[in-house]
């Protein structure tokens, strides 16, 4: 017999404070980029004499499976980008919860426990979710024109990843309106609509998740939306006593010790910090852009937002820069 609870996990910089609710469903884990976290799994009662054999995977949108960690007895393997991050915790014989070590963007998703023990198996399923934002993106090259595999690679360049329907799903409960298809890591391409209107599915629509299903990965094209998590590092606009160009711009961020920023370094900034400046500053995608967590005149007056500028010529002298320094 599966006892399947709710866990909200809440990681702060020096101790952890976790709250448990017996809601009915399956587990879920809360955390933030670069944690370490537990996500348990056990059974109850006496352990059997021939030991468990424990088996952790990752449940992939495709429906496939990745292996994260198997155990039996003392042997243990653990698989790809996981090896020598993940471990069992191992308070007693019956304890199968697994520790995974700095928290990466792509551990986002449902992870699988199985346990065989004789009579007594057991299988739980633990849902990963990183606190973060979600934010739409297309290039200098302009709107629909990311194939899926480019999609994959134009977020990656942003600090982020492709965002999944349940990340989209979650910005537009909180809010989020946006008029573009992008693509999604599921494969479909969708868009959220909280203010509908003709140009959008029509008025008469009601608000939600607009779909155009599953799209051939390779031939169609549209936006993406990315999804990006907590920064490892300081976001900041560099004061200088002129605008720069683009090229001016990246030298004065080497020159202060740090990169240029991304647009997933400002968004998470925005959204995760309350990052607020009315300064429009060039990122290392070419794009200008400034953060408003404050709407006021002359500076995003309806509403909290990254503000897009555009892509500028890059030989213009009329931008300051937002830089990045990572943590060492």
């Amino acid at each position: 017999m599966i006892a399947l609870f709710s866990l909200t996990l809440v990681v702060f910089a020096s101790s952890l404070h976790v709250e448990a609710q017996d809601s009915g469903s399956r587990i879920k884990v809360y955390a933030n980029r670069g944690d370490n976290i537990t996500l348990p799994c056990g059974l109850e009662g006496q352990s059997s004499m021939f030991g468990n054999r424990i088996k952790w995977t990752k449940l992939e949108d495709d429906s496939t499976e990745t292996e994260v960690l198997v155990s039996m007895g003392l042997h243990k393997r653990t698989y790809g980008n996981f090896q020598n991050r993940v471990y069992l915790l191992e308070v007693d014989d019956n304890d199968a919860t697994l520790v995974i070590t700095n928290l990466d963007l792509n551990d986002y998703g449902t992870y699988r426990c199985e346990i065989i023990n004789g009579m007594n198996d057991k299988n739980v399923e633990v849902d990963l979710e990183l606190q973060g934002v979600v934010f739409p993106y297309y290039p200098r090259l302009g709107r629909y024109n990311l194939n899926f595999q480019d999609a994959e690679a134009a977020c990656l360049e942003q600090d982020a990843v492709v965002a999944s329907f349940e990340q989209l799903y979650g910005e537009w409960r909180n809010g989020m309106d946006w008029c573009n298809a992008g693509w999604l890591n599921d494969g479909t391409v969708q868009y959220p609509i909280t203010k509908p209107r003709e140009p959008c599915g029509g008025v008469r629509t009601s608000a939600g998740l607009r779909t155009y299903g599953r799209q051939d990965k390779s031939n169609s094209r549209y936006d993406v939306f990315c999804f990006t998590a907590s920064l490892r590092g300081r976001f900041y606009y560099l004061i200088q006593p002129k605008r720069l160009n683009f090229d001016e711009a990246v030298d004065a961020c080497k020159r202060d010790g740090a990169e240029i920023a991304k647009v997933g370094h400002i968004y998470a900034a925005w959204k995760l910090l309350g990052y607020d400046r009315c300064d429009a500053g060039w990122l290392a995608d070419g794009s200008v852009r400034y953060p408003i967590s404050r709407p006021r005149m002359n500076c995003s007056p309806t509403e909290a937002a990254v503000r897009f500028v555009g892509f500028p010529d890059k030989k213009q002298k009329l931008y300051g820069v937002y830089c990045y320094k990572p943590q060492p």
